[in-house]
């Protein structure tokens, strides 16, 4: 581990270094790349500077033990224990910061959600999943913005995509990608009788230029008149854009914007999103070793969890927790949800370094 420790102190006075160049601060892209790196590296480096300063501490504290005055070996015994706990802290802290990174971890993400079984049910809880998710990312200070959406005459959506967009969203949100279950009388149900219904949820990580190019040539580009809610502009003008990725028959409209480069731009967001997304999957099933983790293998077809309103109760089916405050979780206070399974991908990680 030290070895690997000491590296990363080289890499981070080198990136310093870098970042002073006059030609990396004009090119922006790349000033932009180490600035992250920098970021990230100044953590590791900022505790394992610690974690040698108590090791001379604890150090300096032993050699006091043979010390001819007796204050002095008094001192350091009393000092030693809680030097080595927090030694010990620091180490249990490094070993994780080296646990390897998803590179999509300091990704915004498009979040996509779509009433499932459930009729209009489903359709109220993909609304109450999406007010869950913004409200969360209120509370951490990040930003959604709403790219396209299919209301359901009954209220709720049919389907919602967002950009959600902050520090580290993917990094957080990642595990929220599956089918989620709701169950609870609707407001519809005259005999008081409990229903079941589902939503998907997708956890895109936003692509980049960089990750991926789009051939003009395999697009497929149609307007037409956006329809639903918006006065004299409804049916006017040909606004809206569906765009067609024909390779893999991708389909993806926008109309929520009164421009039509705004939609065509929106609409093209999520399309890369999805293309990113696919080839990602068409990679990992070619490394079944990384479909091993049941917590990040991001299968929108499993049931993940369930939200039991009659029983207040939420259980993620995945880590086997269960949380009965639903009400809170529903009005965003997701952050122990998040956690655990953050902690339990860390966990899994660190039993396959040990194996």
């Amino acid at each position: 581990m030290f070895h690997k420790l000491d590296e990363v102190e080289d890499r981070f006075r080198e990136v310093e270094g870098l970042l002073a160049d006059p030609a990396v601060v004009n090119d922006r892209q790349r000033y932009l790349a180490l600035s992250r790196e920098h970021a990230d590296l100044s953590e590791i480096v900022s505790i394992y500077g610690r974690y040698k300063k108590v090791g001379e501490e604890l150090e300096g504290n032993r050699e006091l033990l043979r010390d001819s005055d007796p204050e002095m070996r008094e001192m350091a015994r009393e000092e030693i224990p809680a030097l080595e706990t927090e030694m010990s802290a620091l180490a249990e802290r490094l070993k994780l910061l080296l646990l390897p990174r998803d590179p999509n971890d300091e990704k915004n993400v498009i979040l996509e959600i779509r009433a499932g079984t459930g009729g209009d049910e489903a359709a109220l809880f993909a609304g109450d999943l999406f007010r869950m998710y913004s409200r969360y990312a209120e509370k951490v200070g990040w930003k959604v913005e709403l790219l396209s959406a299919s209301e359901s005459d009954a209220g709720g959506f049919k389907e919602v995509v967002a950009l959600v967009s902050g520090d580290k969203v993917y990094s957080r949100l990642r595990f929220e990608s599956g089918t989620h279950r709701v169950q609870r009388v609707p407001e519809t149900e005259a005999q008081g009788r409990i229903h079941t219904s589902a939503c998907t949820v997708a956890v895109l990580p936003e692509a980049e230029d960089v990750d991926i190019e789009i051939n003009p040539a395999d697009l497929r580009i149609d307007l037409f008149r956006a329809s639903g809610a918006g006065g004299q502009h409804v049916n006017k003008t040909e606004s809206a854009v569906r765009l067609t990725h024909v390779p893999t028959g991708l389909v993806v409209s926008c109309q929520d914007e009164k421009s039509q480069h705004k939609n065509k731009a929106r609409a093209m967001k999520v399309l890369k999103a999805r293309l990113y997304d696919q080839m990602q999957a068409e990679q990992q099933a070619r490394q079944a070793a990384d479909r091993k983790s049941q917590v990040g293998s991001g299968d929108r077809s499993e049931r993940i969890r369930t939200y039991n309103f009659p029983q207040g109760r939420c259980t993620d089916h995945r880590i086997g927790l269960t949380l009965y405050k639903l009400e809170q979780i529903m009005q965003g206070d997701l952050g122990e949800v998040i956690e655990s399974l953050v902690t339990h991908r860390q966990a899994e990680l660190l039993a396959g370094q040990e194996g």
